[in-house]
């Protein structure tokens, strides 16, 4: 029996959410809250939670871990219910999950070494998370996580490769490689390998895996071995997800960002001329401080001229710490019609990248019931159920303008 898991924020802390329930088996009578820490709103709804199951769970040992706790122990440890806050770096040691271990508050370190536990299950999921790099060297003037997560830190080939291996020995058809800035992985190891050759070697050592997908990259720094996979290699999914931020080269450099709109717009072409029909995404921040109505409507053109299907978008949010917390504010009303107006442009190229499918096939990782996602990453909906974590071709007859509607080729 393992505890109860409640899971805020990122594919990492998907990821470490079941190393944690692997390491804490055996652990009754606990709920684990994992928290995020990229917004306000992801506290706020951790906090929720927290106090709702005090309320409704009342003995229960509340267990906070995750970004946010690492930045502030004692906050967390002092909501209601809450028995301990462990650190990104405890949560991840056995010793932490050993009965009867550790006090209200553990040591909060930065971690300075990765070495992650095999996770070899995914609780409903049938994609699994590999975790390749921990940590970030770079410093937006946006981003507490930094301070939540530490340094950058690779993991070793070798061992991503042992995890890949055990997770398709387990059944997953599909991985996906994740980190805070995965497009940083290499420098610390020897050799420096960069994580186009660390896709390279596992697609390599591991050629029963059928399906690779990255999380998002930082579109500075996608690798020329990544380009060549991305141009050759049929097992990396075509799907690209940048973290992107503006499309304004000024608030681009208020952000600290490695990269401007042309390095962005160059990526993207590259992107598509290496492989025509790559789903391109983007992370993307509406209200930036000092955001004008104009420097706004440059990120709203860059959209719309990118074509992009895949936007996802948060409204700013004052992280106390950071540079951006001190800069002019936008008011927060004008930071959501602006976060709308981008999802409204991002839900038009949507509808037109899932119409360009119709008549098509696509092949799907099947999911729970009747739905699954394309190797473009798109929703998809079968016209009869099947048995989920099962890779499979299938014949698009339609769309809901976000959502593919097909049947078994």
């Amino acid at each position: 029996m393992s505890p109860e898991i409640l899971t805020f924020g990122c594919r990492l802390n998907a990821y470490e959410s079941e190393a944690m329930r692997a390491l804490a088996s055996g652990v009754e009578n606990t709920v684990v809250v994992n928290t995020c820490a990229v917004t306000a709103e992801a506290e706020r709804q951790a906090r929720q939670t927290i106090r709702r199951l005090a309320r409704e769970k009342p003995g229960v040992d509340i267990v906070v871990t995750g970004c946010a706790a690492q930045i502030d122990p004692a906050a967390w440890a002092a909501l209601p219910g809450v028995t301990r806050v462990l650190g990104n770096e405890d949560k991840l040691k056995p010793e932490s999950w050993a009965i009867g271990a550790g006090s209200a508050v553990s040591d909060i370190m930065a971690a300075r070494e990765t070495a992650p536990h095999m996770v070899t299950e995914f609780a409903g999921r049938a994609r699994a998370f590999v975790q390749v790099q921990q940590g970030c060297d770079h410093r937006c003037t946006f981003c507490v996580i930094p301070f939540g997560r530490g340094p950058n830190r690779s993991v070793p080939i070798g061992a991503a490769v042992s995890q890949v291996r055990t997770l398709v020995e387990a059944g997953f058809r599909e991985i996906v490689l994740t980190g805070v800035d995965i497009a940083s992985y290499g420098p610390d190891l020897p050799g420096s390998p960069s994580l186009g050759q660390l896709a390279r070697r596992l697609l390599a050592m591991v050629p029963e895996l059928p399906r690779l997908r990255l999380s998002s990259i930082d579109p500075a720094a996608i690798d020329d071995d990544m380009w060549r996979l991305i141009a050759d290699e049929p097992r990396l999914m075509p799907h690209l997800h940048l973290s992107l931020q503006a499309g304004s080269d000024l608030i681009l450099k208020r952000m600290k960002r490695r990269h401007l709109t042309a390095d962005a717009m160059a990526t993207i072409r590259r992107a598509r001329s290496l492989r025509p029909g790559i789903a391109i995404g983007a992370d993307l921040i509406a209200g930036f401080p000092t955001e004008t109505d104009a420097l706004f409507q440059e990120t709203l053109d860059f959209i719309e001229a990118a074509d992009m299907p895949f936007v996802h978008v948060f409204p700013y949010s004052e992280r106390p710490g950071t540079p951006a917390a001190k800069m002019p504010a936008v008011p927060k009303a004008l930071r959501r019609a602006r976060a709308a107006a981008l999802r409204a442009t991002g839900a038009r190229a949507t509808e037109r990248f899932l119409a360009g499918h119709i008549g098509r096939e696509v092949v799907l990782l099947t999911e729970s019931g009747d739905t699954g996602h394309s190797e473009h990453f798109a929703p998809v909906r079968l016209a009869v159920a099947t048995e989920p974590g099962q890779v499979m071709v299938a014949r698009v007859t339609g769309s809901t303008g976000s959502v593919l509607l097909a049947e078994a080729a």
